[in-house]
């Protein structure tokens, strides 16, 4: 259903349409970023825009939706955060501790785990949110998420574009990826939220 909408709405819009959707993909990460590049890519394989052109759209609205999140962890701040986990971190497995260790690990390798996480399904948008709350320099965010984004857009488009008409048969499983993580990482809190409750 929603490989249908997306193909379609891609077809209507052009590039601006794969910039619009992995903006709302950072912001509202239902729609998945594994489902807009690589069709993105596949349409150009057909005859549609230039591959730059849909690699620099989607960068850029991806770009935009990463913004966005480290601005709105700049304007939450460390304190507030902090006072709102105490009252509310139990059933998130998350202590004010914590946040210094994310505040220690940004400030060493802050540049690196941005470049990385920016290319990982599920935590491409969440990692721009403790960015923010650590208050990682603003050019140094702002260079390293670009890298990460353009390579994670290129990768993804060409994947699209290689496999030309072999993608139709492939868009259901690569739409499984961000799937996957998200059940992971739930799967780790429900781990985590057991060994809390059992040494309570």
């Amino acid at each position: 259903m929603m490989d249908e909408w997306i193909k379609n709405f891609l077809e209507q819009f052009g590039a601006a349409g794969v910039g619009a959707l992995m903006l709302v993909e950072n912001v509202f990460p239902p729609i998945p970023s594994e489902i807009v590049m690589p069709w993105a890519g596949y349409s150009v394989s057909q005859g549609g825009t230039s591959f730059l052109a849909v690699v620099a759209s989607g960068s850029a609205g991806s770009f935009a939706g990463a913004m966005f999140w480290y601005y709105v962890g700049r304007w939450i701040g460390k304190e507030k955060l902090s006072g709102w986990i105490e009252k509310h971190g139990g059933w998130l497995t998350i202590a004010p501790r914590d946040l210094d260790r994310v505040d220690d690990w940004f400030n060493k390798w802050g540049a690196v785990t941005v470049l990385v996480c920016r290319m990982i399904p599920g935590l491409r948008t969440l990692i721009s949110v403790p960015a923010g709350f650590a208050e990682m320099q603003l050019g140094r965010f702002s260079f390293f998420t670009a890298i990460g984004t353009v390579l994670w857009t290129t990768l993804l488009a060409g994947i699209g574009y290689w496999l030309g008409d072999n993608y139709a048969q492939l868009s259901g499983p690569l739409s499984w990826v961000s799937t996957a993580v998200i059940l992971g990482m739930f799967t780790w809190w429900l781990w985590r939220l057991q060994k809390q409750w059992r040494h309570a």
